[in-house]
């Protein structure tokens, strides 16, 4: 019943599949073992669209709210028995790869430890991987949600950019005095960067953008802050990543009074599945752990490397 009302609002057997976690054929073979029960065709398909017949018509309405009726029922019961349960079995967990080694692996570590039958498992990718498909229990981006009807976010930290290079390749190149003279410089480039090789700039009400020529493009943040480290070039990195390089020198800001969009590290989950006793423990962790300012920035602000608004 609940997969023929995702069909039905959905007007498609992927795109309810997809917000149930299930392929399209398990979505249509339901359908056909519920009109085989009822004995009447619920839906027209073609394919082009997917509309409900006369019988579906009048079997949505006390469907959609059986259906309602069954999940609030479902989630009182999981508040009533998961108050005090033990958190235990596997937690499949994907997160980019420069975050998850450099703070969530220990994060989960910490977590896990007052739960010896919790196993978690994570996933580090830059990849924007669909955690529906693949499986995943919760899913760590940097950025919004892909597929606002799929998957619900809850915000867990502020990712803040920062320009940065190497003093070796500022003696050697000059230090960029405005977003412009970027024009005339090596430039490191994140290949996820949603906007390419144009970088935006604010300070204030002014604005400016620039396309910069890479001279060295990655899919990894780590791999980017190593060869800025070497001196090859101007990266664009992310706080959570650059900290550590910056409080200890091997890379200094650069354009430091000009900011970067902010972005924010958000947990996703499936919109359609009331979120495990283990996955919402896990995301309060999270949240007590980066808010309200996350731990790198508060470092970087206690040594006068950044402002915080």
């Amino acid at each position: 019943m609940e997969i023929f009302v995702e069909v039905a609002k959905l007007r498609s057997f992927s795109e309810a599949g997809r917000r149930l976690g299930l392929t399209r054929a398990m979505v249509s073979k339901h359908i056909l073992q519920l009109e085989e029960k009822l004995q009447a065709r619920l839906l027209h398909r073609s394919t082009r669209e997917v509309s409900l017949t006369d019988a579906g018509q009048a079997y949505l309405a006390p469907c959609m709210a059986t259906v309602a009726q069954s999940q609030e029922a479902a989630r009182a019961l999981s508040q009533a028995t998961q108050a005090g349960a033990e958190l235990a079995g596997p937690l499949r967990i994907q997160a980019p790869s420069s975050f998850g080694s450099e703070w969530l692996a220990d994060a989960v570590a910490r977590f896990s430890l007052p739960h010896p039958q919790l196993a978690p498992m994570l996933y580090v990718d830059d990849a924007l991987l669909d955690p529906i498909e693949h499986g995943f229990d919760l899913t760590i981006r940097v950025g919004g949600i892909p597929d606002v009807h799929a998957l619900a976010m809850r915000p867990l930290a502020p990712c803040r950019g920062v320009l940065c290079a190497s003093p070796a390749y500022l003696a050697r190149y000059g230090v960029p005095q405005t977003p412009q003279d970027l024009r005339e410089h090596r430039c490191l480039h994140f290949s996820h960067l949603t906007d390419g090789t144009q970088w935006h700039f604010t300070r204030g009400e002014e604005r400016q953008t620039v396309r910069v020529q890479a001279a060295f493009t990655a899919n990894n943040g780590v791999v980017l802050q190593q060869a800025a480290q070497r001196g090859l070039g101007i990266v664009y990195n992310t706080t959570f990543l650059a900290w550590r390089a910056l409080l200890e020198g091997t890379l200094v800001p650069v354009l430091a009074d000009w900011e970067l969009p902010l972005n924010h590290l958000s947990a996703l989950y499936p919109a359609s599945r009331q979120p495990s006793a283990k996955v919402r423990a896990l995301i309060d962790f999270l949240v007590a752990e980066y808010q309200p300012v996350p731990p790198w920035d508060r470092e970087l602000a206690a040594a006068g490397l950044l402002e915080l608004v």
